[in-house]
């Protein structure tokens, strides 16, 4: 799981092991002996979550991860890229999630228009919006996912492998009291832009 923040990485980390999930967190401000510990407990299956920020998790290589998850979307949207070519590596399946606010729309058009590609997005169950994400009328229509068509839902279909992107995420989080994960968010996907056996971009 990707974190923007050392303190919202340990503020999800806590609110994980509340829950009854193992997790443990990687960032600048761990120490070198602890991250250690961490990964090799994630590698074991000791743990079943790693929270890490993108620095801190850079060198990090894990076979057969299934899945990589935006809890905050990357302010620049190559780190994108970078997160979720973690998974689906030598021809194994991956999927990325990416869990989007209101206010991070702007980040998520970045990464779309990165990636040359639709997103799909769906409600998560009880974090249903208010209103859509609105892409923002400085972004013509043939730039929105979906043309003129309002953003669509994504489908439950799993991506197939290649080391290349296939999901997308944004920016800040509305907070609600006792839950790291509040406020009205949509579970965004995108598609593999490079297709299968595609490589990965340069970073």
């Amino acid at each position: 799981v990707f974190g923007r923040t050392k303190h919202g990485c340990d503020k999800l980390t806590k609110y994980l092991e509340q829950s009854g999930i193992k997790a443990a967190a990687i960032h600048g401000n761990k120490s070198q002996g602890a991250r250690i510990r961490a990964l090799k407990d994630f590698k074991a299956g000791r743990i079943n979550v790693l929270v890490a920020t993108d620095i801190a998790a850079r060198g990090i290589d894990i076979d057969q991860l299934p899945t990589v998850i935006n809890f905050d979307l990357p302010m620049v949207a190559e780190d994108y890229v970078h997160r979720i070519g973690r998974t689906g590596r030598n021809g194994s399946q991956g999927e990325a999630i990416s869990l989007v606010a209101q206010d991070e729309a702007k980040l998520l058009r970045a990464i779309t228009r990165m990636l040359k590609r639709d997103v799909e997005i769906r409600d998560v169950p009880g974090f249903e919006p208010m209103r859509p994400i609105r892409w923002g009328n400085d972004n013509p229509p043939n730039e929105r996912p979906g043309g003129n068509s309002a953003p669509r839902r994504a489908s439950t279909a799993r991506r197939p492998h290649a080391d290349a992107p296939r999901h997308a995420h944004a920016g800040p989080k509305q907070r609600s009291a006792g839950n790291p994960g509040g406020g009205q968010r949509d579970r965004v996907r995108s598609p593999n832009p490079y297709g299968q056996g595609g490589a990965r971009p340069a970073r």
